[in-house]
């Protein structure tokens, strides 16, 4: 289901199960500036184009983070940005997702979306962070991980990497993981909420 407007931010938040209460109609107005942000609405109330960024990666949790933001957030003339970042060591071919496959699924999807796809060799978080600033992304979507079950020891490092990004980006940053069958949904973290339930 596709949420469309400020109303539907405020209906589709539920409580999670670590009990959070609800976002809703008392969210600071910094939150509420971000809200606008992602669904791209000016003071005038008109509707601005956006760019969102989706981090890509091998992972089912990328791909699920790149049909959540492709369905959730863009909008009919933004564009989507499916960003791959390629470590100095290098990798295989393994290791670099079929972007031009993901681009074609995102098309078939929603074709009134521009979809590019961009491969950068660097530092993961630094090139993330200078790449919003680059392209000037509205919205920066993430995978996140399920929690390990000795997270309260240790944290691995996809964990750390989601965290910081949500902490540094010029832009409002969504971490996203879909719920098991059973509970449907997804649970959506930004700087100032963690694991809301989104009823999708």
């Amino acid at each position: 289901m596709e949420v469309g407007g400020s109303e539907g931010w405020n209906s589709s938040f539920s409580k999670s199960s670590r009990g959070s209460r609800r976002w809703g109609r008392r969210r600071c107005q910094k939150e509420r500036e971000e809200a606008m942000g992602w669904w791209g609405e000016t003071g005038g109330g008109m509707v601005a184009k956006k760019r969102v960024m989706v981090v890509i990666d091998q992972s089912s949790r990328a791909k699920h983070a790149m049909m959540w933001a492709l369905t959730h957030v863009a909008n009919k003339g933004d564009r989507l940005a499916l960003l791959h970042v390629v470590p100095h060591s290098g990798g295989g071919e393994d290791d670099v997702p079929n972007l031009a496959t993901l681009q074609a699924v995102c098309k078939a999807c929603k074709p009134e979306v521009e979809v590019e796809a961009l491969v950068i060799q660097g530092p993961k978080l630094a090139t993330v962070l200078s790449q919003v600033r680059k392209l000037e992304a509205s919205v920066l979507v993430l995978g996140q991980a399920k929690p390990s079950p000795f997270s309260c020891l240790f944290r691995c490092r996809s964990e750390e990497f989601v965290e910081q990004c949500i902490n540094k980006a010029e832009c409002l940053t969504l971490a996203v993981r879909k719920q098991s069958k059973g509970v449907g949904g997804y649970l959506i973290s930004t700087r100032w909420q963690k694991d809301f339930w989104l009823l999708a």
